[in-house]
């Protein structure tokens, strides 16, 4: 019978239990590159797993949490070793972006996710944690000249806070100079409520963030008449 590893590493997530989901992954990886198991594995895994955190139905805790974001975290430093050739991480080529979770919003899991991927495609990642003001995020942008600000939120109570970092971007008079990507559980569940807090974009998944984070970027440097529009 073939094995369900999706499963499987998803139970192992729930059992915080890091060196048992490295197992299934290496297991998984027998016979396969290994770059494909974000798309096959990883990825399907942690959006299950995202939904039962955002649920709140089956428990899941923090250690919970914790390892499913290292678990991506080991997976990416192993795929950006394997794509380097010579056992050194790819360098950033991208540019500067930052990653955040709004004000009150104390859900990692996601925006790690996110940071993982855009390091893994080249992106100078800051990321700045958990519950960041909206000086905080502004400030970062101008101190590394980032062009995008990621900013999660898991619920609608805290996704409002999004619409607080809008106003400090435009009262700085940045406006399209920097954009600004909003994701997290809530934006899913209600997408018009990006452009309602104040959104430039989202991605339906941390796969695509980087393709999201590229097109604002370019967005941003219209704005700033640093490329053709």
């Amino acid at each position: 019978m073939d094995r369900n590893f999706p499963q499987e590493l998803l139970e192992t997530i729930q059992k915080a239990d890091r060196a048992g989901a490295q197992a299934v992954i290496d297991a998984w990886a027998v016979g396969r590159p290994f770059h494909r198991v974000i798309p096959e594995l990883l990825s399907p895994t942690l959006e299950t797993f995202g939904r039962l955190w955002a649920s709140g139905k089956d428990g899941v805790s923090l250690a919970e949490g914790y390892v499913a974001a290292k678990v991506a975290e080991d997976v990416l430093s192993r795929v950006l070793l394997d794509a380097s050739g010579d056992g050194t991480p790819r360098p950033s080529s991208k540019g500067p972006v930052l990653v955040g979770n709004v004000e009150d919003d104390f859900h990692p899991l996601g925006r790690k996710m996110v940071a993982a991927f855009l390091r893994a495609d080249g992106w100078e990642v800051h990321d700045l944690g958990v519950d960041v003001g909206p000086a905080q995020f502004v400030d970062r942008a101008e101190e590394t000249g980032a062009r995008v600000i990621g900013a999660s939120a898991m619920m609608f109570t805290t996704a409002k806070n999004v619409a607080k970092l809008r106003e400090e971007i435009d009262r700085r008079g940045l406006g399209n100079r920097v954009q600004l990507a909003v994701g997290g559980a809530v934006f899913k569940l209600r997408p018009e409520l990006v452009a309602a807090f104040g959104g430039d974009g989202t991605a339906a998944s941390a796969l695509e963030a980087s393709a999201l984070f590229a097109r604002l970027a370019r967005r941003a440097s219209e704005a700033r008449g640093e490329v053709p529009a």
